[in-house]
């Protein structure tokens, strides 16, 4: 009966460790200073918005998308992603890339778009 119990514990233990290294892989935290993205080697969450004056690059043959965003601070950076252009992309207003800072760029995973609300700018009606 106490192997039972014993087995029941190990496996109880194995799983949390398990549980425990899977959290601590996924858990990506938000940079919204290219200075600390440039010096971090884990995957990061990087905002900024898209520098206009840099014109994006699209290699369809390579299933490539490059352009250029900076933060809030001004500092430009490279971002490369493997695949296609994101809907809405130039009418971002800030974007959100997922990725690591190698080889003097960010390789992106994953871009999400912030764009404009199609209700800004509207006034608000009252009704009595």
């Amino acid at each position: 009966m106490k192997t039972k119990y014993i087995f029941g514990g190990v496996i109880i233990v194995v799983f949390l460790a398990i549980m425990a290294y899977l959290f601590t892989q996924t858990n990506i935290s938000y940079v919204n200073d290219f200075s600390r993205v440039m010096k971090t080697n884990r995957t990061v969450r990087a905002t900024g918005s898209w520098v206009k004056e840099k014109n994006y690059v699209i290699d369809k043959q390579k299933n490539l998308f490059t352009f250029y965003i900076k933060d809030a601070k001004g500092k430009v950076m490279k971002v490369v992603y493997h695949g296609t252009i994101p809907n809405n992309f130039e009418s971002a207003t800030s974007m959100v890339v997922t990725g690591k800072y190698k080889n003097g760029y960010f390789e992106a995973s994953d871009i999400l778009t912030k764009c404009p609300s199609k209700y800004q700018g509207q006034n608000k009606k009252s009704s009595s």
